[in-house]
């Protein structure tokens, strides 16, 4: 039976001051929590019985400790249930969830937008004033600065990423965000990646210089029932904070049937820098059709992880409940807007960054039938990892597949489609050179491999070898094609101990048009 600790309201009185102030508590309660320096979800009436609706009990408990500075402690085998009233719990202190159950149900939900939790800084962001331009990989910008910060700047008179396909659309306001120490110097790991030639809106997320630490529970998602539309659902772990771990929680998803709406991420990192999620596992949702924007049906995506616009973010020992070639389920990350993101030890169904990384890391991983979906700029490695996908890199067509900048793959073995029957190829994607992305689409300069098994012996029986490159453009057939927007090839490849099981060697790309100018070296 789980611990029982003494109530501080009534029931009546929790639900009465449920994210209102603290202050009916006797002055003997404060001093005997502050004294043990945390406080549980059942001093404020959280039954944990698995029935009983606990959500304004544990926003009570974290909005008392985060007034008092204490951190918060589930009963270790409790049950809490999470029904759908809108009702966010405010984090700001240390939270050990231990053993304990989290059963959060959406079928019926007032607000899908609101988080179950929000991990948040009491440190208040500021708009800031003076700055009307800047250029990409500048240094410093002219400000000063009470501490160490995030800027989030936008130009809402330019478009990037106008996005191209089956969910076409018109782009989106060119945005990023960038470390900055209290002197304006730019961290140079994470640089200004494009030229504002306006500044619509640019604010300072002040950056907490404590860690904040989040370990154990056991969370459940009772899925949702809705029809099977881009209504997407945040009822969420939501981390809008930096410096913050997440370490050894769980989550599963119960109840997906023939319909539902998708997911906007169990982990969703936000406006945040330096962010750990370890020793983890997270769960893949069912993929659900609908009809895209283009007129014609479309495999919605679906998250249970989900970063954007942030910085420095890392899994490291985390994988899925579910078979990650198991292509029932959607791939279980999407990244937008985000630098320097990191999967090391993870076992997964994909990486994917889809309004652009720049830099990304995976190492000592395996990554499923979904396998490395990217754009952005800066370096992009993947090393000691076995990548399952159809390529071992596919760079995102409905982005114009451009990475600015370079490509290593080192001590990597690839198994195509997941040992399933395929022709292989090793960077894979699509530009006709006659759509306007809002950007200028690049090849990665220069690709390094190093140490790569190509398991493909499962084959078609034409198969001629594997390609370094795939297609990329079918209509590229003669010299003269033309681009309206020109699509910068790859310069250099260097090839060093690259093997395959088929025995046939690799080849450069079936359209030799188009890579007939890409430098191959070879050990």
């Amino acid at each position: 039976m789980p611990v029982r600790f003494p109530l501080l309201w009534t029931s009546e009185e929790t639900i009465q001051a449920s994210g209102q102030s603290n202050s009916n508590l006797s002055i003997e309660n404060v001093a005997n929590f502050k004294a043990a320096g945390s406080v549980h979800y059942s001093a404020f009436g959280a039954k944990g019985d698995g029935k009983t609706d606990d959500m304004d009990a544990i926003a009570a408990t974290h909005e008392f400790a985060n007034q008092h500075g204490l951190k918060v402690k589930a009963v270790d085998g409790a049950s809490y249930y999470i029904g759908g009233k809108e009702q966010t719990a405010i984090i700001q202190t240390d939270t050990d969830f231990g053993t304990a159950s989290f059963l959060i149900d959406d079928r019926e939900v007032e607000n899908r937008n609101a988080p179950v939790f929000l991990v948040s800084s009491s440190l208040k962001p500021f708009k800031l004033e003076g700055i009307t331009s800047l250029k990409r990989n500048q240094e410093k910008i002219d400000i000063t600065l009470p501490s160490s910060s995030l800027i989030s700047i936008t130009n809402s008179n330019e478009m990037k990423y106008i996005r191209f396909g089956l969910n076409q659309n018109n782009g989106a306001p060119q945005t990023d965000i960038f470390l900055v120490n209290k002197d304006g110097n730019v961290d140079s790991n994470a640089p200004i990646i494009w030229d504002f030639d306006q500044i619509t809106e640019i604010t300072a997320l002040p950056i907490d210089e404590k860690t904040l630490t989040i370990t154990g529970g056991h969370f459940t998602t009772i899925a949702n029932q809705e029809e099977s539309k881009y209504n997407y659902y945040s009822r969420n772990i939501s981390i809008q904070r930096s410096n913050v771990i997440v370490d050894s929680l769980e989550h599963r998803i119960a109840g997906e049937g023939d319909h539902g709406a998708p997911y906007n991420g169990f982990i969703n990192i936000s406006k945040a820098a330096f962010v750990t999620v370890k020793n983890t596992i997270l769960t893949g949702h069912k993929t659900y059709s609908t009809i895209g924007t283009a007129g014609k049906p479309v495999t919605m995506g679906t998250y249970d992880i989900i970063v954007n616009r942030a910085l420095n973010v890392s899994f490291i020992n985390c994988r899925q409940t579910n078979n990650i070639d198991d292509s029932m389920y959607w791939g279980i990350m999407g990244s937008n807007y985000s630098k320097n993101l990191l999967f090391d030890t993870c076992v997964f169904s994909r990486f994917d960054a889809h309004m652009g990384v720049a830099n990304a890391t995976i190492r000592n991983s395996t990554l499923g039938h979904m396998g490395i979906n990217a754009i952005g700029t800066g370096t992009f490695t993947v090393e000691n990892s076995i990548i399952r996908g159809r390529s071992l890199i596919n760079l995102r067509s409905d982005y114009g597949s451009t990475w600015e900048g370079k490509l290593i793959i080192r001590d990597c073995t690839f198994i195509p489609n997941a040992g399933k029957t395929y022709s292989a190829s090793l960077i894979n994607g699509y530009n006709s050179g006659q759509h306007d992305f809002g950007y200028t689409c690049y090849m990665p300069e220069q690709i390094i491999i190093e140490n790569l098994k190509i398991e493909d012996s499962n084959h078609p029986e034409d198969y001629q070898g594997p390609a370094i490159f795939g297609n990329f453009n079918s209509e590229r057939t003669n010299n003269s094609y033309e681009e309206k927007f020109p699509y910068v090839l790859t310069k250099e490849v260097t090839l060093k101990n690259v093997t395959t099981l088929s025995g046939k060697e690799l080849r450069v790309s079936e359209n030799e048009v188009m890579f007939k100018g890409v430098r191959v070296e070879r050990d």
